[in-house]
């Protein structure tokens, strides 16, 4: 329903029997807050639930040796930029500097999620991970766009713009809005940062009734990543893009310290190999490394779960490279055009929702009184962002160096592994042979944070330090060309 002013009346034929239950104690609500109720029942497409429901529960039919079927990548759809042609990178690093240049490209960051498991109920994004410039992860993002703008706008001598369009969800929204307009953007123009939320879908009891959160209203929650499709085109983003010219998309998940942001390698890599879609991987660790893979399932691409490979699988190698056939690793950094973008809508009910048995608080519709269950009572439905892949027509898929390009942070501080510590660490030791590939020395000692406006991927350096020794020990931020000149001399 889409009415400005929802009436009980309106509301009720909507909800039908099956769900009518949840106005169980409308009546007993003080107007104003019957008033919101209905404006959030009227926000609700009730019947698509019902269906989106329906679908993800029923029965799905017994397996058969062709579902069953997983085969890897074919090598003409992969290539690798680990001990490749630095000839053949520099073209792609062209071609997307060109693309860049023109406009044509565009960046969407998926940021809803808060930083709960850090110890921090803000942004994710927000997280300082103790770097000598104690820098947000939204802040070195920003800043890798604004370096590639210079770049692209002093090799064209004109200006450029990447648009940024960054995906909260309900409860990140205004804190990320307000952390944006507190830092300025970073530097980067309010009318090219565009913040938009993704949708929300209600829990559901077993037997496909919604859960009430309180008396007055549903107990909704992200629809999960691959919300975001539908929120690029009910939110206006897709039409914002498309007055803009973008043709070219590069989306990626907010906590990964070490992404590429608009990577013009990515970027030419997939528009030379003129794919609408397309997905950057890496090497898995080892066979029972606990990642997604890229992999061919049932004649599409999908991103196949590690336990739906068996381990003779996993551990099965191309007989030419002797690499992990099923080896990869999926890390959310994706390539769409954007008429690609245009076409989901075309087969969104189509695409499978999946099941979360989750513990969600709710009222008791014979007492009134609020249930904490202590096991599962509830389903939650979500799309997964890679859930489009099996629909595009020309997949590319880019194998990146993990160390340069992903370091995720998922865990507690001192976890050991994908944490903040962890994250300072991989960024420090990636400036270290930044510098040291350009030519300088570098002391032991010395922990050296270059800033992204000063270099992107290692570039500019070599003209200042080939040949110099780094003068630091200890932690030392370079912010600008100045300060890197400085510290060779």
């Amino acid at each position: 329903m889409s009415a400005s002013t929802p009436t009980l009346d309106s509301i009720e034929a909507s909800l039908g029997s099956k769900q009518s239950h949840v106005l169980t104690f409308y009546a007993s609500l003080p107007p104003a807050e019957q008033a919101a109720f209905l404006h959030e029942l009227a926000s609700i497409d009730i019947d698509r639930c019902n269906t989106i429901f329906a679908k993800a529960t029923q029965t799905p039919p017994a397996a058969t040796a062709h579902e069953a079927d997983l085969k890897p990548l074919p090598d003409a759809m992969v290539d690798s930029t680990i001990g490749a042609d630095e000839a053949k990178v520099a073209k792609w690093w062209d071609t997307g500097m060109e693309s860049i240049a023109k406009g044509e490209c565009a960046v969407v960051l998926m940021a809803g999620g808060q930083g709960t498991r850090l110890g921090s109920s803000a942004p994710k994004g927000c997280y300082d991970i103790s770097l000598p410039s104690h820098k947000s992860l939204f802040q070195l993002q920003a800043e890798r766009i604004l370096r590639l703008q210079n770049l692209a706008s002093r090799l064209h001598g004109k200006p450029v713009v990447i648009p940024w369009y960054v995906m909260t969800s309900g409860p990140t929204r205004k804190d990320t809005e307000d952390f944006f307009k507190a830092n300025g953007n970073w530097g980067l123009p309010a009318e090219n940062v565009i913040v938009f939320e993704q949708g929300v879908l209600p829990a559901f009891y077993p037997d496909g009734r919604l859960l009430l959160a309180t008396k007055g209203s549903l107990s909704l929650s992200p629809d999960g990543n691959g919300g975001i499709y539908a929120a690029l085109r009910t939110q206006k983003v897709l039409d914002d893009m498309r007055k803009r010219g973008v043709k070219y998309v590069h989306l990626y998940g907010v906590d990964n310290c070490l992404v590429r942001v608009a990577d013009p390698v990515f970027f030419g890599y997939c528009i030379a190999k003129g794919a609408d879609c397309g997905a950057k991987v890496v090497r898995k660790s080892s066979p029972t490394e606990a990642a997604g893979v890229l992999a061919v399932k049932d004649g599409k691409i999908n991103v196949v779960e590690y336990s739906e490979i068996s381990k003779e699988m996993a551990a099965s190698v191309h007989p030419k490279t002797g690499q992990l056939l099923f080896g990869a690793a999926n890390i959310a950094n994706h390539f769409y055009t954007t008429a690609f973008l245009e076409k989901v809508q075309t087969y969104e009910k189509e695409l499978e929702y999946h099941i979360a048995h989750k513990k969600v608080k709710t009222v008791d519709l014979a007492t009134g009184t609020g249930v904490a269950p202590t096991t599962p009572n509830a389903i939650k439905l979500e799309l997964f962002v890679f859930d489009v892949f099996p629909h595009a027509q020309n997949f590319a898929v880019l194998e990146v160096d993990r160390k340069e390009e992903f370091s995720p942070l998922k865990n507690a501080p001192n976890t050991g592994t994908d944490d903040p510590q962890t994250s300072r660490r991989d960024i420090l030791a990636q400036h270290r042979r930044f510098l040291e590939a350009a030519g300088a020395t570098v002391e032991a000692a010395a922990e050296v944070e270059l800033s992204p406006v000063v270099t992107y991927s290692g570039e500019g350096l070599k003209e200042v330090v080939k040949g110099k020794k780094v003068h630091a020990s200890g932690a030392i931020y370079v912010a600008s060309d100045t300060d890197l000149k400085n510290l060779v001399a």
